[in-house]
């Protein structure tokens, strides 16, 4: 086990999709999760030291939670809300099925790019503002993707659609700040839930809806409803009252720059990166490329039932709070191994999907089990890997998303030139570089960038 490993604390708090921006410091307890030279109160419990708090005076705590909850389920289904349409746009727009593929990883390299301008800004903007300003500017973005001409001004939209969509990055912290030490795991578990609902209902509702509808009416809706929520949310959101530093354009660039440095010093960092990013690529692969599988002439699915098979997301939602609880028990090292072991225990599946309708329900309950127990593990490595957990999230996150958008780019030139199986191999090439890319980590103490 390894230096962080030894250093979780409480996986449940750790175990989130999103950072918190808490500043984790070493010498945290191993049994209580907390830094011993922090006093014990409710209000310092983070390990993150004296900080002024966010007020309480918002709406009671279960209409908060729902409305985070569902605020991050909306936005988060923006990023995935082409991959099951892609068959649709490019029978409208006239260009092969696997030339509208690249529209999918577009959306990745957004958000990707969204996370390294806006998700730093949450320490020191005004939140309401933030996440006002960014719900309309995804609505505007998605309103010009459902009346794009053709494939380029398409993905322009999708692109500016997911960066303005990192809004849950934003309220994953507040709801920390906010929760009761005792209660923050089940706090977060709530918008983890409403992240994963998303990605479903991104890839179940919006293929029947654009099976029925269109897929320009998919986007429109998508933007209607983004708008409505994320404005209504910022409306809601609690008053805060800690100070808050000026944000110049600088200061964002100077933490941007950091996230090299600090990747190039820390191989705890650099591992839970690579491994990550090998695991989300091949997701993306696989998934991006399944519509068109289900809607070829192999099966001759409708859009409407292909997408059904998003509804193996929620494989998802049962693995993740148990996936902290493993991480606790037995270190990140082994529960990364195990979820690799069934990630890579589910390609085989998937090729063999390519005729049997069995074994791709098999591969989707695998891929995403692993796929989410990485998730946790990885990402509690890398929140544990410096004293800096805001700016190592945001590589660890970003890096992931880096990875599977160029899988999903790769996956339909891969389809359309040698069929299903080519797919199957470029994750079995992501799975193999996340793992061995990561297998030299050095042994010993993580180091700690500042």
């Amino acid at each position: 086990m390894t230096v962080a490993e030894t250093r979780t604390g409480t996986g449940s708090d750790m175990a989130t999709p999103t950072g918190t921006g808490t500043d984790v410091r070493r010498g945290t307890d191993t049994d209580t999760g907390r830094d011993p030279a922090v006093p014990s109160d409710t209000s310092r419990a983070t390990g993150a030291g004296p900080r002024p708090r966010a007020r309480r005076d918002g709406p009671p705590t279960g209409v908060f939670l729902a409305v985070i909850a569902l605020c991050t389920a909306v936005t988060a289904a923006n990023i995935y809300l082409a991959a099951p349409l892609l068959n649709l746009i490019a029978r409208d727009l006239g260009v092969a099925p696997s030339a509208a593929g690249w529209i999918a990883s577009v959306a990745q390299l957004g958000y990707a790019a969204g996370l390294l301008l806006f998700a730093p800004l949450g320490d020191t903007a005004n939140r309401r503002r933030l996440v006002g300003a960014l719900s309309a500017a995804a609505g505007v973005a998605l309103v010009v993707a459902g009346l794009a001409p053709g494939l380029p001004a398409l993905g322009a939209a999708v692109f500016a659609a997911s960066a303005a969509t990192v809004v849950p990055q934003l309220l994953v912290p507040l709801v920390a700040e906010r929760a009761p030490a005792a209660r923050r795991g089940r706090h977060l578990g709530v918008v983890v839930a409403g992240l994963f609902a998303g990605v479903v209902a991104a890839r179940v509702l919006g293929g029947l809806a654009g099976q029925a509808y269109g897929w320009r009416a998919v986007f429109l809706g998508a933007a209607g409803l983004t708008a409505l929520i994320g404005l209504a949310t910022a409306a809601l959101l609690p008053a805060e009252t800690r100070p808050r530093a000026k944000t110049h354009p600088s200061a964002i660039l100077k933490g941007v720059a950091r996230v090299p440095r600090m990747l190039a010093t820390s191989s705890e960092l650099r591992s839970a990166c690579l491994r990550q990013a090998g695991l989300y690529g091949a997701w993306s692969a696989l998934w991006t490329a399944l519509a068109l599988l289900l809607t070829g002439p192999g099966y001759g699915m409708s859009t409407g039932t292909a997408g059904l098979f998003g509804l193996f997301g929620l494989t998802a939602s049962a693995v993740a709070p148990l996936s902290g609880g493993l991480v606790d028990r037995f270190g990140v090292t082994r529960v990364v191994g195990a979820a690799y072991v069934l990630a890579a225990a589910s390609v085989p599946l998937f090729w063999l999907g390519g005729s049997w309708i069995w074994a791709l329900c098999a591969a989707a309950v695998l891929l995403h089990a692993g796929l989410t127990a990485g998730q946790v593990a990885n990402q509690t490595r890398a929140l544990t890997s410096t004293a800096s957990p805001a700016t190592a999230n945001t590589a660890y996150i970003v890096s992931a998303f880096i990875g599977g958008a160029t899988a999903s780019a790769l996956a339909g030139p891969a389809f359309e030139r040698w069929g299903w199986g080519g797919v199957c191999a470029v994750a079995v090439c992501w799975l193999a570089l996340g793992w061995l890319g990561a297998a030299r980590r050095r042994p010993g103490r993580a180091t700690r960038t500042r």
